[in-house]
């Protein structure tokens, strides 16, 4: 009769921490980064930056101010909603109380967003999309248009920019933040 081996453990390979995290390098575009010396300790520190697509934009004169503006705003009413992919749980829970109750503040939010995902044509149109991962989520304009796209499609990455500048357009009209041309 033969002894069984035990099987061996598989030994986790260790995070480097001086990068960003697997997660965020797939969400967010980092510039190259910069090493400087910290004064203190004299160690060579590396600093990662996120890319700001909207400030990008601004920089190069793609869009307007009042369309960063738009964009921002739709941003942070994105955020006051709660509707990003990741949540915490209540620390201290009451009982009797349901763990996914809203604020009156998020429910105004949700029905803010609502309405300009409405005036953008919805979910399903491009510029519904378009507002929602790369505004919203805050996905890369490139990641948004090869992995989402228009109705499942793929779209390159300068259409996706475009297809943004619209977007941001409408919304810029939408919050009152560009006047309208009047009819002639």
């Amino acid at each position: 009769m033969t002894a069984k081996r035990k099987a061996k453990r598989a030994v986790a390979e260790h995070e480097d921490l001086s990068k960003p995290t697997k997660w965020r390098m797939q969400h967010c575009e980092f510039a190259p980064p910069s090493h400087d010396t910290d004064p203190e300790t004299g160690l060579v520190v590396t600093h990662h930056r996120s890319v700001d697509t909207l400030g990008m934009m601004l920089a190069n004169g793609t869009i307007t101010q009042e369309m960063h503006d738009a964009g921002g705003r739709f941003r942070a009413l994105f955020r006051r909603a709660a509707l990003d992919s990741l949540s915490s749980s209540a620390l201290v829970r009451l009982p009797g109380k349901t763990a996914h109750s809203l604020s009156d503040d998020q429910i105004d939010a949700r029905r803010q967003l609502g309405e300009a995902i409405d005036v953008l044509g919805g979910h399903g149109s491009a510029a519904g999309s378009c507002a929602w991962h790369i505004l919203g989520l805050e996905t890369s304009i490139r990641e948004w248009a090869i992995r989402c796209g228009w109705g499942g499609r793929m779209v390159t990455p300068p259409q996706a920019q475009g297809m943004l500048v619209a977007t941001l357009s409408v919304l810029a009209g939408h919050f009152g933040l560009s006047a309208r041309p009047r009819a002639a």
